[in-house]
């Protein structure tokens, strides 16, 4: 069937040729079809942030990752997933199934004109639908594909599924955050998935340039549960020196200290009028700590407060030995001055005697922060079916000789731009739309 579509209508010049409808960035002229879910998504846009053409390739109906909630306006609707919103902002979007015979072939189309393909498929999956890396290469010999997978392509865990969840738990994360007392915790935003998504993204661009000086395609090999192990970072030295497990204490840290004192407990968020503060009350051989301490403990005294730290020397303060009920007792003298004052009024003190304070940002903070206004970090994306414009979160680089980040569009809806990818950059007809559509391949 599909002979009939592609001779002669289209030439491989003509393919994603978008005249100057591309915004000048970073990443402008790259080519990208994005065949991941959730374990992917953040990887193509990235790509697309930084002026890449990522065109979302989905299964007819729709991608299952737009279920996944919060949703506008709390209405359960593959258009109104927040999540789907944000992970896919700047993509285009087209419909299709790659097991059809008919599917493949116009993939394997697609295939000719483009820099990277990205999947999150289970390992082998693409190479039994003969669309894998050395196929494509056959296809393009500079196609750069990047695989992201909960464990990678090899090792006994390869085809094991997972969740986020499930993913944090094998990554060692989940070990870290929680409660002391409790039984470990998770952060809620899937960091497994988002993770893999980021080493996706700088494994692509980095492939992408090797070729740029060498002509050769790459084959990119990602795996989440190495990328979440790969942010443990301390505590793999701790276990390797003493053979101690670190793990979650809620509002604190731990050090780890060699039998018989044992590990040490210290407190870093304290609760203040208006919310919280991080502050770490320390000294020893760490100039800065000493300066900081002292000040704070001196401003506490001016209202008379902490008076019992009133002539600590904080220089002789050694982490290494003091005892757990010390460290304890200096603590509460200065969590309990924290505890009259907001965070601006904390912030202002910090910045003016040198006390190394910071607010814990709520996302209200954020949204108001001087600094991000002053950086123009926030931007507005237009939803022209919504009729509204939502606040979004920029890019956090600026690079010279590029315009400020600004998002060219919102996360695609379903088949959005099947007429424009298929008409009009493969000559499809669209009575070629239909038939394809009534066969259940876009």
């Amino acid at each position: 069937m599909l002979d009939d579509f592609f001779e002669p209508r289209v030439t491989e010049i003509d393919l994603w040729d978008k005249g100057d409808k591309m915004v000048e960035a970073l990443l402008t002229g790259v080519r990208a079809l994005d065949l991941t879910d959730e374990k992917g998504h953040l990887c193509g846009k990235i790509l697309a942030d930084l002026g890449a053409d990522v065109v979302k390739v989905e299964p007819p109906g729709g991608d299952p990752s737009r279920n996944i909630g919060p949703f506008y306006k709390d209405i359960p609707h593959p258009e109104n997933s927040l999540f789907w919103w944000w992970t896919n902002l700047n993509k285009r979007a087209i419909t299709l199934s790659l097991e059809a015979i008919d599917g493949k072939e116009i993939f394997r189309k697609l295939v000719h004109s483009v820099d990277l393909v990205i999947e999150s498929f289970e390992p082998g999956y693409m190479d039994d639908l003969e669309l894998g890396y050395q196929e494509l290469e056959k296809i393009n010999p500079g196609i750069i594909m990047t695989s992201i997978t909960p464990f990678g392509q090899s090792g006994p865990y390869a085809h094991y599924k997972s969740t986020d969840l499930v993913g944090v738990s094998m990554g060692g994360m989940v070990r870290f955050i929680g409660e002391l007392d409790r039984p470990p915790n998770r952060i809620s935003a899937p960091q497994f998935h988002f993770l893999g998504g980021i080493n996706g993204a700088v494994g692509s661009m980095v492939a992408y340039y090797h070729r740029e000086l060498t002509g050769e395609g790459q084959y990119v090999d990602v795996s989440c549960q190495e990328a979440v192990a790969a942010t443990t970072m301390i505590p793999v030295i701790n276990w390797d020196i003493y053979k101690f497990n670190l793990r979650g204490i809620g509002p604190g840290t731990v050090q780890a200290r060699p039998a018989p004192l044992g590990p040490l407990f210290s407190q870093i968020v304290y609760p203040c009028k208006d919310g919280h503060v991080l502050f770490f009350l320390g000294g020893g051989s760490q100039l800065g700590m000493v300066r900081s301490s002292t000040a704070m403990v001196q401003l506490a005294n001016e209202e008379g407060m902490a008076l019992e730290l009133k002539d600590e020397d904080w220089s002789k303060v050694d982490y290494g030995t003091i005892e757990q009920e010390e460290i304890n007792r200096k603590q509460k003298a200065v969590g309990d001055y924290l505890l009259t004052k907001t965070k601006a009024e904390l912030l202002r003190a910090a910045v003016e005697r040198q006390i190394l304070l910071i607010p814990v940002n709520t996302v209200k903070d954020l949204v108001e922060s001087p600094q991000f206004e002053a950086r123009d970090f926030w931007v507005e994306v237009e939803h022209p079916e919504l009729g509204e414009r939502f606040l979004y979160p920029g890019f956090p680089i600026k690079w010279t000789g590029f315009p400020p980040y600004q998002p060219q569009r919102r996360a695609p809806l379903i088949g959005e731009h099947n007429e424009e990818i298929y008409i009009g950059e493969l000559g499809l007809s669209k009575n070629d739309l239909v038939l394809l559509k009534s066969h259940g391949i876009i």
